[in-house]
């Protein structure tokens, strides 16, 4: 399931470039989701059977408000609460209860999470990532209709958009969220 969730961003790249926006950040223009582009975020979704991934790949400074390490003691503070709140994803990504979805494993990724922790595949120098990745068991994958997200986005209002690229039922698709239009489809 996991080669089906790392093929999911090539298969759907004509998709999210048709919907990439340039977006100015500093000095260098941004149109692709491989830059670090502040207040958009990456979500990969895949539906195989009963099994339920979700990749998010974000900018810290959309989860944090900042892409420092964490010296003070407020920093510090900022990252423990947004590493508790990605530990918990039913409360960020809203499951139809009927689906019956228990969250099998997960896996975060950041250097700002601590001295051991691996940077982020695309972490560039002077701004930090996170990566999460979930996998769940859904007993009653039907009756997974919609993914809502819009706790997500209350959760971290510095992600203004989600770039979804989505592999379920009723086969690929690429959308972009943002928290006035946090439902997905599948």
């Amino acid at each position: 399931m996991r080669h089906l969730l790392l093929a999911l961003p090539l298969t759907l790249l004509p998709l999210v470039a048709a919907n990439a926006q340039s977006h100015e950040h500093g000095h260098e223009e941004h149109a692709s989701l491989d830059k670090h582009e502040h207040g958009l975020a990456a979500l990969n979704v895949a539906l195989d059977g009963n099994t339920l991934e979700i990749q998010l790949e974000s900018p810290a400074m959309n989860l944090l408000g900042f892409e420092h390490a964490a010296s003070s003691a407020d920093d510090q503070a900022k990252v423990a609460a947004a590493r508790r709140q990605l530990e918990q994803p039913q409360a960020l990504f809203a499951l139809p209860i009927e689906a019956q979805c228990a969250l099998r494993e997960h896996e975060l990724r950041s250097a700002l999470f601590g001295e051991h922790a691996e940077p982020t595949d695309d972490e560039e120098p002077g701004h930090s990532a996170i990566s999460a990745h979930y996998q769940f068991a859904c007993a009653a994958p039907a009756a997974l209709k919609t993914l809502e997200l819009g706790s997500f986005f209350g959760s971290f209002p510095g992600t203004e958009k989600l770039d979804v690229q989505l592999i379920g039922p009723s086969g690929q698709q690429g959308v972009q969220l943002s928290p006035g239009n946090s439902r997905l489809a599948f």
